[in-house]
């Protein structure tokens, strides 16, 4: 009998409003503040600049790998293909390490604005946020494009309005004058760069669904899309929250309301919250989705456990795998800071596209779309960002990542035994 497989369902637009709605999530209202604190807000705005161009690296690369293996998986599949098992292994554990952090993430940004008030209220909200998003996904993955598209249109909305509304404030403090002087060194710019390209990495969440649109093809223009719109929207409310808190903005959990009341514009407060709050949960929903895939293929060639690898017959999505990942995120949400996760996805997530810039450019000249220097510059910049996060983002991730390869590497010897 032939295993159910997921049903290709997805067209390009979907595919986009799926991505987007990974990368404009929590990052867009929480990441600028421990990239301040790095970097300062004028380091900030280079830091930005850096991880823009290594996510676009990483885009080109991604959409070149995902026409030629348009399966589930991403660069697990990637990996496995062009470089080899263990080098398949290391991207899809890394991918799952940093998405699991990055859902943590959006659920606590969401509870965050949402409910404003005790740490063990916001966990709580951020906990039921999990667990019900876990359930939409399990209806199928129509009905999470369907949703996230609603979600993604009520963030736009918010975001762009906050922003000119900011720009065109007034500031009640003299905090706009002091941007913040690069004093950090290269150091703290690319220490920023590493923490701000948690906000960009959700086009990633395009390629896991290779298996689902209706033609491969598409994923290129998909990403390159979804990655373009983030880029501008990133950089023009980096400016005015920059402007509008400069030093300050390091102090914040909420930088967009903060930078709101700053400019004279707090009457903004709650549509910051409704846009923070429905941005936070369509990243959320498209990445619990995007994590629980991934941990599909990993189980279907048995480099996670085989009971991860079922599909439910009726909505036909891997639904012991979506569950697990709920978990774990329930877990993390509970032991956890926003600061912390934001940290450990980064670390998680560069590995992965360190192994698709790799395995792009190990790709065939027949495979290859783009210039073999764009798949070296996503690698170098990968490398050196990782290397340069916080250390305990990075000793923590590292920690995480050589775990998964021990116990891959007993697994394999069992069975040679």
């Amino acid at each position: 009998m032939t295993p159910p497989t997921l049903a290709r369902r997805l067209g390009t637009t979907d595919a986009v409003v799926v991505g987007l709605s990974a990368m404009i999530g929590a990052g867009i209202f929480s990441v600028f503040a421990p990239a301040a604190e790095a970097a300062g807000g004028r380091g900030l705005l280079i830091g930005l600049v850096v991880a823009a161009v290594v996510a676009t690296c990483n885009a080109v690369s991604t959409a070149q790998l995902a026409a030629a293996y348009p399966s589930s998986g991403g660069s697990y599949v990637y990996g496995r293909e062009v470089l080899g098992e263990w080098w398949g292994f290391l991207a899809g554990w890394a991918f799952v390490v940093g998405k699991t952090a990055s859902c943590a993430a959006m659920a606590m940004t969401f509870a965050a604005y949402a409910v404003p008030g005790s740490a063990w209220v916001m966990r709580g909200a951020a906990v039921a946020a999990v667990l019900l998003l876990t359930a939409a996904n399990l209806r199928g993955v129509t009905r999470t494009a369907s949703v996230a598209r609603v979600l993604l249109v009520v963030t736009l909305v918010a975001v762009v309005g906050t922003t000119i509304a900011i720009a065109l404030g007034d500031p009640a403090s003299p905090a706009e004058r002091d941007l913040g002087a690069v004093d950090c060194g290269a150091l703290g710019v690319l220490q920023a760069a590493g923490l701000l390209f948690f906000a960009f990495a959700g086009y990633a969440r395009i390629a896991t669904l290779a298996e689902e649109v209706r033609e491969p093809a598409t994923l290129t223009r998909a990403v390159l899309v979804a990655l373009g719109v983030a880029v501008v929207l990133y950089g023009a409310v980096a400016v005015v929250v920059v402007r509008a808190l400069g030093d300050d903005l390091a102090q914040t959990i909420t930088p967009l309301a903060d930078a709101a009341e700053a400019a004279g514009v707090g009457w903004a407060g709650p549509v910051i919250r409704v846009g923070a709050a429905t941005a936070s949960l369509g990243a959320l929903l498209a990445l619990l989705a995007g994590v629980g895939r991934t941990s599909l293929a990993m189980a279907r060639e048995r480099d996670l456990p085989g009971w991860l690898a079922s599909i439910s017959p009726q909505h036909r999505v891997p639904d012991h795998a979506q569950l697990t990942i709920a978990a774990l995120v329930v877990a993390l949400v509970l032991v956890a800071d926003l600061r912390q996760a934001i940290g450990f996805s980064s670390c998680g997530v560069l590995v992965y596209y360190a192994v698709a810039n790799l395995s792009a450019l190990r790709q065939p000249a027949a495979q290859r779309r783009s210039p073999r220097a764009v798949a070296v510059l996503g690698l170098v910049g990968c490398v050196v960002l990782v290397a340069t996060l916080p250390t305990a983002s990075l000793v923590g991730g590292v920690v995480v990542l050589a775990v998964g390869v021990m116990g891959r590497a007993v697994r394999l010897r069992r069975d040679d035994r």
